[in-house]
């Protein structure tokens, strides 16, 4: 089916898929105006039950908007900029 559609759409949807629930956008909400954070601070932050937060961080992880680094038994995440700046351009020329 994907061999039906552009890259570029194929890029859109997927950007668009992981922006599609309240908590992953609080996520690159919050991420967006720092550096990094780690998993246990998010939680802090974030209204969902730790395992949601997880599967929320792996949506957005798979979709290349964010980047995570493991250092036991913490994990950090931060905004992967160069993706972010592809949907941000892909995005805003979608809606133009």
């Amino acid at each position: 089916m994907s061999q039906k559609f552009t890259d570029k759409q194929l890029l859109i949807a997927r950007f668009a898929d992981a922006l599609g629930h309240p908590a992953r956008v609080a996520i690159l909400d919050l991420l967006s105006k720092q550096s990094c954070c780690f998993h246990g601070d998010m939680a802090d932050e974030i209204p969902v039950a730790n395992s949601t937060l997880s599967q929320h961080l792996k949506v957005l992880k798979d979709a290349g908007l964010i980047q995570g680094e493991i250092t036991p038994p913490k994990t950090k995440y931060c905004i992967n900029k160069e993706n972010w700046n592809l949907a941000k351009g892909l995005l805003i020329g979608f809606l133009d």
